[in-house]
């Protein structure tokens, strides 16, 4: 029987991906054949609801310093924090002494702002290649896995903190007792946890199971949080629905007792109820639906490629990984994945073994079809590659269905 890693109860799985790469592990040609591969399967706890994957990734193969990923890669995200920031400058880090640190910070996208603004702040970032790149922008960083150690080394060193932020970072970390823990010893009694993350019904209102990877292990509702975080002393106390990567919410978290939940909680916590989010069978609708999406893609995929049309991928994500080796799809259905990442440039992808080229080979020549294994950042790459449909090219969608625009 497998248990849940919040509360220990029973969980139930409901859809197996099969054996599935590091989704970030891309490849260098000459060195295939030595890869990590593990089962990727999801299951849903049957007394706190929290969804979560039935296998955990060593954090050190994901989170190092190869980690390709950038937050101020797309000018949506870029807003998306410097938004944050403002809001946090306004709200919460209003006193002189006010202090807040990131979890998982990356290239310290958001923090950039607070630097500016000189607020007192601190990022924390396993992954050394991204936290180079913050420091080299005059952003304080810590190389290192936020536990409840390394909380308690800060705040020793730099005082409590009036604000403790993650965003697409709690839903990484299978061991949260020692996240709460820290948070607990960190944060200043007034203070509040703020994360954001996927949001468990987007994922499956768009039946986005590319959102599933080994990076993910947590598929958080308004439910689950509010269940887990009272276990460690906390309360929920307001929740914001966005807009950005496929869909999120984000959370905020104060000690119990403190702060007066917004109206937010309820509303959300009632939708969530009345749909039965958490319920195996609204489950296995979305598993009906990602079992759909894979035989029409490849079936589409085929067709293509029989006709003679020629085929790439666009953004070398790490969803794309589990497209990619759940729908069986490598080079002779899509014959390589344009990507503007230089260090993903020249590489192949994870089990699939699709070769990653720049822009520059997208537009020479442009190809018939692309998948748009970018969707999230849809408007604003459509937007970018005007040329390639004016040219006759056309997008291949496969969230929330398959379709060629």
């Amino acid at each position: 029987m497998l248990s849940c890693r919040i509360c220990g109860g029973r969980l139930h799985e409901f859809i197996d991906f099969g054996q599935q790469p590091l989704s970030s592990g891309l490849l260098e040609p000459e060195y295939l054949g030595d890869e990590f591969f593990f089962r990727l399967a999801v299951g849903v706890c049957g007394d706190c609801t929290m969804v979560q994957l039935t296998e955990e990734v060593p954090r050190h193969l994901m989170f190092n310093s190869h980690y390709p990923y950038l937050s101020s890669g797309s000018s949506v995200m870029r807003r998306h924090f410097e938004e944050t920031a403002r809001h946090f400058l306004e709200t919460e880090l209003t006193g002189k002494d006010a202090f807040l640190v990131e979890l998982g910070c990356n290239d310290g996208v958001m923090l950039r702002a607070l630097a500016e603004a000189g607020v007192h702040h601190l990022g924390v970032e396993p992954s050394q290649s991204v936290a180079d790149l913050a420091r080299r922008q005059g952003i304080r960083v810590a190389t290192e896995f936020f536990q409840e150690s390394t909380a308690a080394d800060i705040r020793k060193e730099e005082g409590h903190a009036q604000v403790i932020f993650a965003a697409n970072t709690v839903c990484h970390i299978p061991y949260l007792d020692s996240i709460f823990r820290g948070v607990d010893e960190l944060l200043a009694p007034d203070g509040v946890f703020v994360f954001e993350d996927p949001y468990l019904a987007d994922i499956v209102d768009l039946a986005s199971f590319d959102q599933i990877y080994d990076e993910h292990y947590y598929f958080f509702s308004v439910s689950s949080v509010s269940a887990m975080v009272e276990r460690f002393g906390f309360e929920l106390v307001d929740v914001e629905r966005l807009s950005v990567h496929g869909g999120e919410v984000r959370y905020t978290i104060a000690r119990a007792g403190r702060r007066t939940p917004a109206p937010a909680v309820a509303e959300l916590l009632g939708q969530e109820r009345r749909r039965g989010l958490s319920e195996l069978a609204t489950l296995q609708g979305f598993v009906a639906r990602v079992e759909r999406a894979r035989d029409e893609l490849v079936a589409l995929l085929r067709r293509l490629r029989d006709e003679g049309r020629t085929v790439v991928g666009y953004g070398a994500t790490a969803k794309s990984a589990t497209v990619a080796n759940y729908c069986g799809i490598g080079p002779d259905l899509i014959s390589f994945i344009s990507d503007t990442t230089p260090n993903k440039q020249g590489r192949l992808t994870p089990g699939s073994h699709i070769p990653v080229r720049s822009r520059a080979d997208f537009e020479n020549p442009y190809p018939d079809y692309a998948v748009l294994f970018a969707w999230n950042h849809a408007e604003e790459i459509i937007a970018k590659e005007q040329q390639f449909r004016a040219s006759g090219g056309k997008w291949i969608r496969y969230v929330p269905d398959v379709r060629v625009l």
